[in-house]
Order: C-alpha cells, then structure tokens, then sequence
C-alpha cells in the first residue's frame, strides 16, 4: 500500500508507536502506561483529551462543537499470553501480549486523530476518538458510556485487524458481524464413594460425562440448520487419585450466538438439560451464567457508507462472514448506530495466538481510512440537519401561510 512522500513521516512515527506500545502490553483496567503513552502522544499534537472519569484509557476530540459529532473508537488493553512472535519489539512484560493487535487499533485510532487535527478548521462538527480500556474483558466498554462522551453522538465506527485477510483489504457486513459471548460454569455436587463400590455413590464424573455429551445437542437439535451458534465446554475437573469417585465436578465453557432469540433459547435450554439430568442422577447441578457482550449488528447504511470509501484509502471493500469471536463494540450499537470494519492483517497466525502479529504496513492506510470516514460522516450528518431544519421552516412557513 503506497505512502505519499508527504505522510511518510507520520508513517514511521505511529510504526514506531504502535512497536513501543508492543513492548510493553498491559492487562484489562491496567492500561496505565498505556493510557500515559497515548496521552502524551496526542498532547504533543495539541490534540485536547476530554476530562472524563476513567482511570485508563481516554478520549480525543478534534473539530468545533458546532455542528454533528462522530465517533472512533479504538482499544488498547492485551492478552496474558506469553509471546513466542520473533520480532525485534516483543513483549518485555512478561506472561502479556498484544495478541488481538490492540496496539495497532490504538495507533490507527490516533494516527486518524493527527489527520483530522490537520483539518480540523474545515471539519463541520466533532470527532470524537476513543482509546478504550478493557476490551478484552467486556467491561470497557460500558464504562466509555457511562461518562457520557457518546450521548450526542450521531455515528460510530470502530475496526478490528483480521489476520485471515490480506493487507489492503477491508471488509464488513449489514446486520450480525460477531457472536454474543456467553460463558458458563458448572458445579455438581455429588456423594464421593470408593473406586470398587460406586454403588454406594452417585459418580460426578459420571454424571460430567452426561452432561458433555448432552450439552453437544443443544445446538444441532434446538436451532434451525441456517441459525449458526457455538457451544464449546473448555475445562473439566474432578477427582484426585485413581481409586477414589470424587464428590463433585466442575465444567466451564461458552456459547456463542448471532440472535437474541437463539441466546435466550440455548441458556433456557441448558438450564431445563441441567435440571433433567440432577434429577435423574440425584445430584446438586449449580450453573453460574456470566453474559458477555452481545452480537454486534452493523446499520446497513452507515456499512455501505464505509465500504464505499475504501478504495480512496487504498482498500479493496469485501462482504466478510459473520465471526463467532466476541467485541464490546456490540454496546455501542445498541444506543446509536454505526459499523464495525475487519481490517486485513496479513496472518499467518490467528488472534490470541502466541505467535500473533500484524502487518505494519497496513497502519497507515488504516490511519488515512478513519479519518476519510469521520470526515464524510460528518459531513453526511451535517447536510441531513440542514435538510431537516430546512423542511421544518417551510413547514412552519406553510402553517403561518407565507
């Protein structure tokens, strides 16, 4: 992807940001350092950052309070992975990674905020930039909303790097991106008896199995074939010696679902599976539901809207399918509306893999794409509120019969 000569400068500056904030990766609402790079990176730009009640992550603003607001939003929390990638600027904080490519959303937020700032004099409105904390955990996001730096709002979008696309494309879709993340824990508690006598016990591992086995048809034989969803149970544990039953088991896992209705059915369901089998094996079933973000569903208009502008970024626009991985961007959807856009990485390793990494090339282009989406939104929001004042007056003018 070609850089003008020009922005080269840029290029290399947030290159060598996004590799420092690389370096040194930090856990959900520990973004300190983080948050301190960010910070000091946009007040060099004299970029002003709202004063909000966070206690990591921030929020830029660039543009004139008059007129619509837009928003970016970008998150900038990492993994505990331990990185096993061999680049020069892997992690030094031991046991964390950046292996969601946070860090490049980060740096493309603000490589868009520097953008935007040199034009800030034209913009007809506001663009509000988020740095958001705690994305991995679903909680960042709430948090954002709850300082009220979205109420007046009009759009946002937000990206995510796709490590199964190539750099130099950009992809989304209407409706359903991601899944709504569910997790569950499962405790049975049980009467423990010696290995040779399970006559005198009711087997927890038994009973574990039952459930394994059973959870798996809650999917194929609730929801309808064209219906996608996931149930995936990840840990079991029970027992400690060879020749003793335990007197409990414990199962967690996660259901992921792209419909409200589908993510009611299945955790009413597995609860009835639960209920069913204590019965039958007279056990104490205990299930702890946890829910996470829910699916983020994308505005039709507002993905069309980007999609059309990425080929002046240097984007190839491609229809992706719907990914069962969850985002909190999902929350925002739900009070305003906007799109989410899969931004290609180049690969070879998946997200959250140890090995993960991203392809600096496609941070400028990325840049350059947000701040080509802010401005258009702005200006689409700004005709739309000339047009509605514009109708409101002739329909006055009509009523006084001018």
């Amino acid at each position: 992807m070609k850089i003008s000569p020009q922005h080269q400068p840029l290029a290399d500056s947030l290159q060598a940001l996004r590799q420092e904030l690389h370096r040194y990766p930090e856990l959900s609402r520990q973004e300190f350092e983080t948050t301190a790079r960010l910070r000091a990176a946009l007040t060099e730009r004299q970029i002003r950052v709202l004063n909000l009640p966070l206690e990591t992550g921030l929020v830029a603003e660039v543009g004139n309070v008059d007129g619509p607001l837009v928003v970016l939003r970008s998150d900038i929390d990492a993994l505990p992975i331990e990185e096993q990638a061999d680049v020069p600027w892997r992690s030094l904080n031991q046991g964390v990674m950046h292996a969601c490519g946070h860090d490049f959303h980060a740096t493309a937020a603000l490589g868009a905020a520097i953008l935007l700032k040199e034009k800030e004099s034209l913009l007809p409105g506001r663009v509000r930039i988020l740095f958001q904390p705690a994305e991995e955990t679903g909680y960042g996001a709430p948090a954002l909303l709850a300082t009220g730096a979205l109420d007046k709002a009009g759009v946002i979008f937000g990206i995510h790097n796709d490590p199964t696309l190539p750099v130099g494309v950009a992809g989304s879709r209407e409706g359903a991106l991601t899944a709504a993340v569910d997790r569950f824990a499962i405790t049975i508690s049980a009467k423990g008896s010696h290995a040779a006598r399970p006559h005198d016990g009711n087997d927890p591992i038994v009973i574990a199995g039952q459930l394994i086995s059973t959870l798996q048809t809650l999917i194929s034989r609730n929801l309808p074939p064209e219906e996608t969803a996931v149930l995936s149970i990840t840990q079991v544990h029970s027992g400690s010696t060879w020749n003793v039953i335990p007197d409990g088991a414990w199962l967690e896992g996660t259901v992921r679902t792209f419909s409200a209705t589908a993510r009611t059915l299945i955790e009413r369901r597995l609860r009835q599976v639960l209920d069913g089998v204590a019965a039958t094996f007279d056990a104490s079933i205990v299930l702890d539901w946890q829910p996470g973000p829910p699916s983020v569903v994308n505005d039709r208009e507002w993905v069309d809207f980007a999609l059309e502008l990425a080929p002046a970024a240097g984007f190839e626009p491609r229809e992706v399918p719907a990914s069962p991985i969850g985002e909190d961007f999902a929350f925002y959807l739900q009070r305003l509306p906007g799109a989410f856009l899969m931004i290609g990485s180049g690969g070879p390793f998946a997200l959250h893999h140890p090995q993960f990494r991203v392809d600096d090339r496609a941070l400028y282009p990325t840049a350059d794409y947000l701040a080509r989406i802010a401005v258009a939104a702005l200006d689409k929001l700004h005709r739309s509120q000339h047009a509605a004042i514009n109708k409101q007056q002739v329909a006055v003018d009509e009523v006084r019969g001018i």
